[in-house]
């Protein structure tokens, strides 16, 4: 720390500052207190920079993801391994490691066939508490106690900080008395948790939480509850915020999308959203109709698998009405090639699309008028609007949708990284794309500041009772072609559907993901643009599933882009060949986890069987990082200078101390 001078601060100047000092004063009310907090944050800037990690495109895959928070991406294991070395026996590690993960469910087992759980007790809580000293020894006191749960943090302190062979009968007593008193089993669990806690100093969320796996409010649930964590929403995020806020078209597309994945308990069990309106017209409409093109991609025997289809499509062809109306109104979204249904002869059961015209797989359109194709009928109409009430007031769906806009953004800066789940639309010559909000044009970290600014604005409004049309632009978010949460020049869902032909299912991707991929120049830029020194920063997507087994990379670049869609979401992992990724970010650099199949918590629980992770070291630091190196360290740095300008004020008698 430079020398202190009162010289440092002229009365005028810190007259200047005077209402605002005397804000501060209130909490440090004289020289000593002041004098106390700038030594301890000066102490703090010295520790070593927490511990990030990086999860991206979890799409409802709540077990993986509950594992993997539990064993910190393998670091649960490397630090028992630190502590005990060759000490103590393989399988003991094992144990121990999963005892961690799984505190409630593991001690059940263990305690059911341990012959001697006193003797199991006293080995463990020792153990435990090594494990949660070595954990902590990088955090100051202070932190470690906001860490600590309620019941045993008077208890875990003196655990912690028990050192010298003076101590040694106090720490005995304290394992024993806890055993004797019969809070063993309450004081493992409180102490697993703990180290949890600390082995992930901040979780970063990389887009795509919702979708595809059966249990989404569950992530959201976990996150509501952890300690520290930061989401930049993806195309499935928004998509469900959209649906919250009112866009009709979005409430479409996220029951649809339900029903293709079948998780319906998500929507009726999960949110009590009433899906009973959409079943009674599609068992009217689609009676005498198969509906063999809307098939679940995984079918739910314990449901009825013709009425699925038939809410399905019911669903489906009320959201391309839904969409032709929004691309209708939207002209600057220049998305009318996406207006299909009017391409349609109806009589012959064909689509022209461009000089070329396909037969449809399916020809029956019952809902339909050739004449207004886009236009509802009265009981679609009907349909939409009591699904639109449903979702506004589902309590639960709108506490995590408030969650997402509180803890959430389109993109992050923190710590010399840019954190954004899709890309930055780029042209073919590496400029960035100009996209219409509000009737202006916006490009890079613009855009995404007023896509961000409008998602928030949508919100707000989401009680009105006429529909919602500023949603429009978060459905353009999730499809539209110069969507930085979306990235490809169309969403072909209808050809997906109706159409054999591949060649009309192809979505091209954004020029962002071949030039920002390929060649550093590119990615620098967008670091400069989002004000990034691009010597030291990195970006960090998702979104994109990285096919290893097709001999893809994550890192691109040359180690400046980072891809961590590894295919956490179960149908992805054929196309991935792993079950996800975790990039680390701890004070000795970067390292990528790349994470196997996971089988199950049962599994996990019975057989020990962990989630087996190869670690890759990407970037080791030069010097080891320090909280005075992060974002975290110049905020304390900025907190110092205030306090000194304090002791300044207080000296030269310009604030009356207070004792």
């Amino acid at each position: 720390m430079d020398q202190f001078s009162e010289s440092n601060y002229p009365t005028k100047e810190l007259i200047s500052q005077i209402k605002y000092l005397n804000l501060l004063a209130e909490k440090f009310p004289n020289v000593q207190s002041a004098s106390t907090e700038i030594i301890n944050l000066s102490a703090i800037l010295n520790l070593p920079k927490g511990t990030e990690h990086f999860l991206s495109d979890i799409h409802g895959e709540f077990e993986t993801f509950s594992h993997v928070l539990a064993n910190a991406s393998g670091v649960v294991r490397k630090k028992i391994d630190d502590v005990f070395g060759k000490t103590i026996r393989e399988k003991d590690k094992k144990l121990l490691a999963t005892l961690i993960y799984y505190p409630r469910e593991k001690l059940e087992l263990v305690l059911a066939n341990e012959e001697e759980p006193h003797e199991w007790y006293a080995i463990t809580l020792q153990r435990l508490t090594k494990v949660a000293r070595a954990a902590a020894s990088k955090y100051t006191r202070s932190k470690v106690r906001k860490a600590m749960p309620k019941d045993f943090a008077y208890i875990i302190d003196e655990l912690l900080n028990e050192s010298g062979e003076d101590k040694e009968e106090y720490f005995e007593s304290i394992i024993n008395t806890i055993i004797y008193i019969g809070r063993a089993k309450a004081f493992i669990v409180a102490i697993c948790e703990f180290i949890q806690h600390l082995l992930i100093d901040r979780l970063h969320i990389i887009g795509d939480i919702f979708d595809r796996g059966p249990y989404p409010e569950k992530v959201m649930d976990k996150m509501m509850d952890y300690h520290s964590v930061d989401i930049q929403w993806g195309n499935h995020d928004i998509l469900w915020m959209g649906a919250a806020s009112g866009s009709r078209a979005l409430i479409a597309n996220m029951i649809r999308i339900s029903l293709r994945y079948n998780n319906l308990d998500t929507l009726e069990d999960a949110y009590g959203i009433n899906l009973m309106p959409l079943v009674t017209f599609a068992m009217k409409q689609y009676q005498n109709d198969p509906c063999e093109l809307f098939e679940a991609k995984s079918p739910d025997s314990d449901r009825d698998q013709k009425l699925v289809k038939q809410m399905h499509k019911a669903i489906s062809i009320i959201q391309f009405k839904l969409e032709g109306e929004v691309i209708k109104r939207n002209p600057r979204f220049n998305m009318d090639d996406r207006l299909l249904l009017d391409k349609i002869d109806y009589k012959k059961g064909t689509i022209t699309i461009g000089n070329k015209t396909y037969e449809l797989l399916d020809k029956n359109f019952p809902t339909i008028d050739p004449e207004n194709p886009y236009k509802l009928t009265k009981e679609e109409e009907d349909v939409i609007r009591k699904l639109e009430n449903s979702i506004k007031n589902s309590v639960r769906l709108q506490k995590h949708i408030e969650f997402l806009l509180t803890h959430g953004s389109m993109y992050l800066t923190f710590n010399s990284n840019l954190l954004y789940h899709g890309c930055i639309p780029m042209q073919p010559d590496g400029e960035f794309t100009e996209v219409y909000i509000e009737n202006k044009k916006y490009s890079g970290k613009a855009l995404c500041d007023n896509f961000d600014r409008v998602a928030r604005k949508v919100y707000q409004h989401r009680s009105q009772k006429s529909e919602n049309t500023g949603a429009d632009y978060l459905w353009y978010l999730w499809c539209g072609p110069d969507s930085p949460l979306f990235g490809k020049a169309k969403m072909a869902t209808f050809e997906r559907y109706f159409i054999a032909e591949k060649e009309t299912h192809k979505e091209a991707r954004n020029p962002y993901y071949d030039l920002a991929y390929k060649e550093e120049k590119y990615c620098n830029n967008i670091l400069i643009e989002f004000g990034l020194n691009p010597d030291s920063s990195h970006i960090i997507n998702g979104h994109v599933p990285v096919k290893v087994k097709k001999g893809e990379s994550p890192i691109k670049a040359n180690g400046k882009l980072f891809v961590i869609d590894g295919g956490m979401s179960l149908p992805y992992q054929k196309v991935t060949g792993v079950s996800g990724y975790t990039l680390i970010y701890n004070s000795y650099g970067l390292v990528l986890v790349e994470h196997q199949h996971f089988d199950s918590k049962q599994k996990a629980v019975e057989e020990e069987k962990d989630i087996i992770s190869n670690t890759v070291l990407i970037e080791a630091n030069a010097k080891r990082k320090r909280v005075s190196d992060t974002d975290v360290g110049r905020e304390i740095k900025s907190q110092i200078d205030d306090l000194k300008m304090l002791l300044a004020a207080f000296r030269k008698g310009l604030i009356k101390e207070r004792f």
